[in-house]
Formats: structure tokens, C-alpha cells, sequence
């Protein structure tokens, strides 16, 4: 099992001169609307304040200055640990300013506060909309303006990043498996490229095996594999799985992608010799046992004959391993002599790989024993 990988706090940078999208105009203090937004401007106790934003959101929701007090609100609510009401506020907010990246980036921290991982994928998902309209916005030609276009454009460029970075973050917190891969299935669809996907396939993959959802392994394991995203032991499942569902075309395919992947691959940081040798071995046994009796049943004894050879250094320590692969190797050798003009060393290499599996107990035993005394027999060997 690979280590969790460490994950880094991700720093939005919000640039320094950038304003508060929603301001207040001229307030008229002699009308009772300007009279309340005053006295929330000069209130310092925190919990009197709340009660004012929400007087005032309550009893004037049509109001010029309502923006400005929603987005006063949510993180008044926030603070007061009220995640609940702070994101029906945001919900207001944006719907009434579809625009406010700055508002969804507070929203989108509002509910990873939460720990929920449904809110933190609906926040993410909204954000990015956010964040993509607002960086898709056609730059005006007034300096003053540009200027300001700018700062918004940065900033939403970099907030569409951290709602990558919320969703791999809440992916790797999930304790459910399947929440789990929600959320990186949500993640590849934002963007396939991101840098920390193949990890956190990794991650679901393994998830889902140790929650014994193996339906659900395999068949993210075979999603990948047809991307050309599976690593080694995503391809070991689909080659297995394939071989038992008597695919034998598919079992011998990915086989050998398993092989070369492996063959090519370096020692990973984080095992030593001893630990990447058997890993290495492991795998490259097993995948040439797929392969090799993916040929054989299929009555491709060459291709069958060379596969498993190859194989059988892999697979010392694996008496079941060795046992279907003698077994086959004989089987191949057997076939591959008996013609018309007999191949002795062939013959001879079939009643070796025969007596090699029938010293070891396994379903292949029975029927080594049977196959080296038909072949003794019939090419009377003592």
C-alpha cells in the first residue's frame, strides 16, 4: 500500500488592491433603510451586528444596498459557526451577482468548513462556473477599467484552480469510498490533466478494494485501462479479470501492457531493494501466467511456450503460480513435439514441466500424473 500523500496548504493570492466587489453608495441617513445599514456600519459587537444584517436583509430584500449586505452576512454567519444560513446567503449572492468570484471563493471556504463532501463538490462546481465566467469577460477599453478587469480576471483564474485543489483535498479526507470517487470523478471532469490524478485514482482504487466493493475496482480499473490512465495494479485486475471471463484476447493484451510497464519502471522512493524486487517479481509473475494461459487455451503453444518460460523466475516462492504454468508449459511442449516427426527435446521438456507440476498439490496435479505416464507410455521412456 503506497503512503497517503502529504497535502499542502493551497493559498489563494488575492491581490492587494483588489476591491470589495459590493459597496455602499451615499447613505441617507434620514430614511430608515440608510439609517439601519449605518448603524450595522458603526456596530462592533459581532453578534449585534448579525442581527442588524439580518434585520435589514429580512425587511428590505429589494433594496440597492442588499448585495453589500449578503456578502456582509454569509461570513457573519460563518463566524458564528452557522455554515447552514451562511450558505443560503451565498446562494442569494450569487444568484443575484453571478459574477462574484471573490463572494464564491468565501462561500466555496464556507463549505469546506463543513466537512461535508456533497457541499464542498456543490461549492467547487459553482465556484468554477463563477470563476470561468468571470474570467472570460471581454476587456473593456477605459484604463481605470481595464484595470480593474484585470485584478477580477487574475483573481478569478486562480480561484478556479483552488476549486481543483478543494475537490483533491476532499477526495482525500472522504472516508467513503464511493464519496471518494465521486469527488474525483467530479475532479477529472474539471480537468483530466490535473497533476495529482493518477494519485488519487491510486487512492479510490485501493479504497474500493478494502471496502470489498471489487465490481466497482474492477471496473474503474477497466475505465482506465481503456484510457491508457490504469497503472500496474489496475491492469493486473483487468488482465485477471479478463482471463476468468475467458476474454482471452483482452487477458493477453493488457498482460503485456503489465509487463512492459513494469520492465520499464523504476524503484519508487518510498520501498527499498528487498520490497521492490517482490513487488516487481509479483506482478511480473502473475502477468505472465495470464498471458501464457491465455495462449495455451487458445491453443497458441508457441506464443504459450515463450510467455511462461519467461515468466518462471518471477513466480519462485508461488508454488499455484508454478504449478498452472508447468502444467501449461507441458501441456505447450507436448503439443509442439508431438508431430509427425517427433521433437525429442520437446517431448522430453513436456514430461519435465509435467513431473514438476505433479510435485506440486494443486487442481493440476491429478491430471500432471495422468499426462506423464500417457507420455511415457507412448514414447516409451523408463
Amino acid at each position: 500500500m503506497k503512503a497517503l500523500p502529504l497535502v499542502l496548504g493551497f493559498t489563494l493570492a488575492i491581490p492587494c488592491g483588489i476591491a470589495q466587489r459590493h459597496r455602499l453608495s451615499d447613505i441617507n441617513a434620514e430614511t430608515p433603510e440608510g439609517a439601519l445599514l449605518q448603524q450595522i456600519g458603526q456596530e462592533e459587537n459581532e453578534s449585534k451586528k448579525l442581527a442588524l444584517l439580518e434585520q435589514f436583509a429580512a425587511a428590505h430584500p429589494k433594496h440597492e444596498a442588499i448585495l453589500w449586505v449578503l456578502d456582509q452576512l454569509y461570513p457573519a454567519y460563518a463566524k458564528a459557526n452557522q455554515p447552514g444560513k451562511a450558505l443560503e446567503v451565498c446562494e442569494k449572492l450569487l444568484a443575484a451577482d453571478p459574477e462574484d468570484a471573490r463572494g464564491a471563493h468565501g462561500c466555496l471556504k464556507v463549505a469546506e468548513s463543513t466537512k461535508d463532501p456533497d457541499q464542498i463538490l456543490a461549492w467547487s462546481e459553482r465556484g468554477s462556473q463563477v470563476a470561468r465566467r468571470v474570467a472570460a469577460l471581454p476587456k473593456p477599453s477605459g484604463e481605470d477599467e481595464a484595470e480593474e478587469w484585470k485584478e477580477r480576471v487574475d483573481f478569478a483564474t486562480q480561484f478556479d484552480v483552488y476549486t481543483e485543489y478543494s475537490l483533491y483535498a476532499a477526495a482525500l479526507a472522504a472516508a467513503d469510498a464511493r464519496k471518494k470517487q465521486e469527488l474525483m470523478e467530479a475532479l477529472e471532469r474539471r480537468n483530466e490533466k490535473y497533476e495529482h490524478l493518477p494519485v488519487l485514482r491510486d487512492l479510490v482504487f485501493r479504497a474500493l478494494l478494502q471496502a470489498q466493493d471489487t465490481t466497482g475496482a474492477a471496473a474503474l480499473a477497466e475505465r482506465l485501462a481503456e484510457k491508457g490512465q490504469a497503472n500496474e495494479d489496475m491492469l493486473l485486475v483487468v488482465a485477471d479479470g479478463a482471463l476468468n471471463a475467458k476474454q482471452y484476447d483482452k487477458a493477453i493484451a493488457h498482460a503485456a501492457r503489465l509487463i512492459a510497464a513494469m520492465e520499464g519502471k523504476a524503484k519508487p522512493d518510498n520501498l527499498d531493494e528487498a520490497a521492490w524486487t517482490a513487488r516487481k517479481n509479483a506482478l511480473l509473475g502473475r502477468a505472465h501466467y495470464i498471458e501464457g494461459v491465455a495462449y495455451g487455451v487458445q491453443n497458441k503453444h508457441s506464443q504459450c511456450d515463450k510467455t511462461l518460460r519467461a515468466g518462471l523466475p518471477y513466480m519462485s516462492g508461488d508454488n499455484q503460480l508454478l504449478a498452472g504454468a508447468y502444467f501449461y508449459l507441458g501441456l505447450a511442449n507436448f503439443k509442439l513435439g508431438d508431430v509427425k516427426n517427433p521433437v525429442k527435446e520437446r517431448i522430453l521438456d513436456a514430461l519435465r514441466f509435467n513431473e514438476l507440476c505433479a510435485g506440486i498439490k494443486s487442481p493440476f496435479q491429478a491430471q500432471a500424473q495422468k499426462n506423464i505416464k500417457a507420455i511415457r507410455s507412448q514414447y516409451q521412456i523408463k
